[in-house]
């Protein structure tokens, strides 16, 4: 089968497109034969050795959508549509950067649809993370509010935004580039704010005076403690994102939590497993009834490895980059 093996930490270069056996099914584990696979951040910066449980090389990929080829589980039986995230996958054992991926049975999430693969490959991690953070922020379908995205032009912060919009949600999201401003209001943001890396404060307050009810930060560590005193006091503030890095320097929680605001997260690997099955059924129903708009960016064939993570990693992408086998 070809993959793409990432034969070492480094720059985008050290992927490389090989022909590999396929893996032998075995107890407790099922072959999917790949026909989709979502790009995300988390692999880049496994590839630049950020990443201390993995040992290369390695095939990367956190998720994939399929066929089961050969199952070892009768619920799942062969030609089954399935998805797959997380749970160790493209770290621990090799993922979905290639034509077959040997997984283990908990993780696979048969679902039901008639999206064509590039879309399907595009929902798994980011809606479910999307979901997952506006659940952590008490976001739901008629209810009011304010949303402000932090990081909007991301795959989940459109992701967030079109689940936002089909609730009937106020929302208002961030971006770097000007170029991007159309992508955001097409994923059906209301207001779009230019961060320039000035005070985003005043851009903020001249939409929203008292300030957003709910801040869905996926900048993460650079900007959590603004985000806390950007939401109004008492609204909540949710990291699902670390486009700046893991952690939080010098965090004082009483000192830099304003009283009564509150802060949560969301980890995709919450919703892996049959724990997601429900929830993802329930976005591809909403893609295939127009309520939801997935936004996909760019779709590279698995050959295109390197160019897709050099995309990635320039920030070029206005939603989710898809790699198709």
């Amino acid at each position: 089968m070809r993959a793409a093996v990432c034969v070492g930490p480094g720059g985008p270069e050290v992927l490389k497109f090989r022909e590999l056996p396929i893996p032998a099914v075995r107890a407790g584990w099922s072959l999917v034969r790949v026909h989709g696979a979502g790009l995300n951040r988390s692999e880049l910066r496994t590839r630049q050795g950020h990443s201390p449980n993995v040992r290369f090389p390695r095939v990367l990929g956190i998720e994939c959508v399929g066929i089961v080829a050969a199952s070892t589980d009768p619920t799942l039986p062969e030609g089954t549509t399935v998805a797959a995230v997380m749970g160790e996958m493209g770290r621990e054992f090799d993922g979905g950067y290639a034509e077959y991926a040997l997984l283990p049975n908990s993780l696979l999430m048969p679902v039901t649809t008639t999206l064509p693969w590039d879309v399907l490959a595009a929902l798994p991690e980011t809606y479910l993370t999307a979901q997952g953070s506006l659940d952590a922020l008490g976001v739901v379908p008629g209810g009011r509010g304010r949303l402000l995205i932090r990081g909007g032009t991301s795959s989940v912060g459109m992701a967030a935004a079109s689940i936002a919009s089909g609730y009937g949600i106020e929302t208002a999201a961030t971006t770097r580039r000007q170029d991007k401003i159309d992508a955001l209001t097409a994923a059906g943001v209301d207001h779009v704010l230019l961060d320039t890396g000035e005070s985003l404060t005043a851009r903020v307050q001249a939409v929203w005076p008292e300030g957003p009810d709910y801040v869905l930060d996926l900048v993460g560590t650079s900007t959590v403690v603004n985000s806390l005193h950007l939401v109004r006091r008492g609204g909540t503030v949710c990291v699902s994102g670390s486009l700046s890095g893991w952690l939080i320097p010098d965090f004082e929680p009483i000192a830099m939590i304003p009283s009564g605001t509150k802060l949560t997260a969301f980890h995709s690997d919450d919703f892996k497993g049959s724990a997601g099955t429900t929830v993802l059924q329930r976005v591809i129903d909403q893609v295939e009834a127009g309520v939801y708009r997935p936004n996909i960016d760019r779709v590279f064939g698995l050959d295109d490895i390197v160019a897709a993570h050099r995309h990635m990693e320039n920030n070029r992408a206005a939603g989710k980059v898809v790699v198709l086998p």
